[in-house]
């Protein structure tokens, strides 16, 4: 199986180039990019071959394509891969406004292809097995969540990120969708109504976006939920972030933190500080599951339903901020 990659605008595509690498059968056959001078750093980087266009990558027998392009430009590339029959994941959030995520739908739809979103959450083992407790009663009613998906400002790694345009917002753009998508599969519930508050206190000296953000989310089912998906974490914080969740049932407190097994660590001499990862691998499980969706001629776990369902919430909390009273979602 042959698969491309289209945009390195995204930090994560550098993760993405070693867990197809990883499975057995599946060839990266290399990578496009509309800034040249950015597509010949990472295609040597990574030793694969880098293509004059999309279209030419396309064109080249691909199988399915990974699109890691900033948010806004989403659309153009999974409606072209579409249009030659190749299977699309796509970065999240799937687009930066719903006129643009349906029409992604739309293409997706008509041309037979598969659409997947990247939402690696879904596929974190301390994830799935709270939601395999929720599922068989473990946990009983389950009445409100409290969760956390915090990070650095991502100005250093792509100056994109904090651009409104490319980006479609801030920090409440950028973190959301991933506990929104979370919540909707395990609560098996639609988020009915937002409220959101939103400042940019923090970094106020170097973007004009917000940076903070705070979230409370009423589902269908009556469950509640609050989201803190705040840049607050330090440049020098030695990961980008980390995401929680803390749920209040009727059998008690389940608190997750996904990103526990690491070692971090502080040197005396010379002084520093790592951080190293060593837990399950939640982008390698989301990157198989694309490609056995392929050889499988099945839906993937994670839709294009559900990316825009997760847009829909993100924006809500916009349209919330903004007006500072609730968003009714319909």
């Amino acid at each position: 199986m042959k698969i491309g990659i289209l945009s390195f605008a995204h930090l994560h595509a550098e993760a993405y180039v070693q867990n197809l690498r990883a499975i057995e059968g599946v060839e990266l056959m290399g990578i496009a990019d509309e800034d040249m001078e950015r597509g010949s750093y990472f295609a040597e980087r990574y030793q694969t071959r880098l293509y004059d266009s999309y279209g030419q990558l396309l064109e080249d027998g691909a199988d399915g394509v990974i699109v890691c392009s900033e948010n806004s430009k989403h659309r153009p590339l999974v409606e072209l891969a579409a249009a030659r029959g190749v299977h699309v994941l796509c970065e999240k959030p799937l687009a930066t406004n719903l006129e643009d995520a349906q029409a992604i739908l739309d293409a997706c739809a008509e041309a037979g292809v598969l659409l997947m979103i990247a939402f690696p959450m879904r596929f974190s083992a301390p994830i799935i097995e709270f939601k395999g407790q929720l599922d068989g009663g473990a946990l009983g009613r389950v009445y409100c969540l409290n969760t956390t998906n915090q990070g650095r400002m991502p100005i250093h790694e792509r100056s994109w990120f904090v651009d409104p345009v490319l980006a479609g917002g801030g920090a409440i753009m950028d973190h959301t969708v991933h506990l929104a998508d979370i919540m909707r599969w395990c609560l098996d519930s639609e988020v009915v109504e937002v409220y959101a508050q939103a400042n940019h206190i923090l970094h106020a000296d170097i973007v004009d976006l917000e940076t903070a953000g705070l979230l409370m989310l009423t589902f269908e089912n009556g469950v509640f939920a609050t989201v803190d998906c705040s840049w607050n974490k330090p440049f020098n914080y030695p990961t980008w972030g980390g995401l929680t969740m803390e749920l209040i049932s009727e059998r008690g407190l389940t608190i997750i933190d996904t990103f526990s097994q690491n070692l971090n660590q502080f040197r005396q001499d010379p002084p520093g500080h790592s951080w190293s990862y060593w837990g399950s691998d939640a982008n390698q499980a989301m990157i198989e599951e694309f490609v056995s969706a392929i050889r499988e001629q099945r839906q993937p776990k994670v839709t294009g339903e559900d990316g825009y369902r997760a847009l829909e919430i993100t924006l809500a909390a916009y349209e919330s901020a903004a007006a500072n009273q609730p968003f009714r979602l319909s």
